[in-house]
């Protein structure tokens, strides 16, 4: 299953343009960025955080995909940085931060976001959890709910998704065969809406670059996907522990069959006072697909401006 879940939320942070610009968007505030190594409970990870010396609203942190890394947000820089600091961070057993065993849970995870922010003297961030990062995000909203201030996640669950439960075994089998083509086809049709389903902005060139990226894992990234597999089975992704009452948002995009709607419907219902909205032509890849739609909303939610009647999206929900 891991596997899987590593290559989606690796291409969730990959610009669905061609290389040039997947290049271009790396170079984004580059120059203003800065990064440090921490140490926590033993365990080696990075941050990285740019600046913005006249912030409209507190500091933006964003929890990627469980294969996303600290670089992987910089294509939505030019649309966030002017606005607040960012701040990501490739955590423990995640993108080049050190190997981390199975037996360390989500709690481990959330409370290193916190001895981050302690370290870098951030008090309280706006929190957005993608995918996994949303399963990091709620946990450390729970557990330290004095350093959120806002809180947005997208394309996310409180559970599992069946479909992808079902799929994982045969996928997992193809793979063990090596015939990794098949296996990348499988998690195309996994992630991705059918095409029949509605129209989703980019589908072809984002499939495209989906499989791609799925057959051009590295060693190392298998070794901390299937730990992180592990990790997700043996610890759970969700804890029915105390939300703070602070502004949340959830959203997905309208045709996602994997985190379906009403599956963020459900993740929304245990936030107090929660907001909910799809995005249009946009299904679980929604943060590639309408990147500059994303990010506006994002940014919307995080300075308190209306996100009522945005043309990219559907009605708002107040669950």
């Amino acid at each position: 299953m891991e596997r899987f879940l590593v290559i989606m939320e690796r291409f969730v942070a990959v610009p669905p343009s061609p290389e040039l610009l997947m290049r271009t968007a790396v170079t984004v505030a580059q120059d203003s960025a800065e990064e440090q190594e921490l140490v926590f409970e033993g365990y080696a990870y990075t941050y990285r955080i740019v600046r913005q010396s006249t912030p409209q609203t507190e500091p933006l942190l964003l929890l990627g995909g469980s294969s996303q890394n600290r670089h992987s947000w910089q294509g939505h820089e030019k649309w966030l940085a002017p606005l607040c600091t960012l701040i990501t961070v490739d955590l423990p057993g995640y993108g080049s931060a050190d190997f981390l065993p199975a037996r360390y849970g989500i709690d481990f995870l959330a409370d290193a976001v916190q001895h981050m922010l302690t370290e870098i003297g951030v008090p309280q961030v706006n929190l957005f959890g993608g995918c996994f990062g949303e399963v990091v995000g709620l946990r450390f909203a729970q557990r330290h709910p004095a350093s959120v201030r806002r809180i947005v996640f997208a394309a996310a669950a409180i559970r599992l998704p069946r479909l992808y439960s079902e799929a994982v075994p045969q996928l997992s089998r193809t793979l063990a065969r090596g015939d990794i083509e098949r296996a990348a086809d499988g998690l195309v049709r996994l992630f991705m809406s059918n095409p029949g389903a509605g129209k989703v902005r980019r589908h072809a060139a984002v499939a495209r670059l989906l499989q791609q990226q799925f057959v051009n894992q590295t060693p190392d990234e298998v070794r901390k996907a299937v730990e992180h597999n592990t990790r997700l089975v043996t610890h759970g992704c969700y804890r029915p522990l105390r939300v703070p009452a602070v502004p949340s948002l959830v959203f997905t995009g309208e045709y996602d069959t994997l985190c379906t709607p009403e599956m963020g419907r459900e993740l929304a219902r245990t936030l107090p006072g929660a907001l909910f909205t799809t995005v249009k032509e946009a299904d679980h890849l929604v943060t590639v697909e309408r990147r500059q739609e994303s990010a506006d909303l994002i940014a919307r939610f995080c300075t308190d401006r209306p996100i009522d009647d945005l043309p990219y999206c559907g009605p708002l929900e107040s669950l």
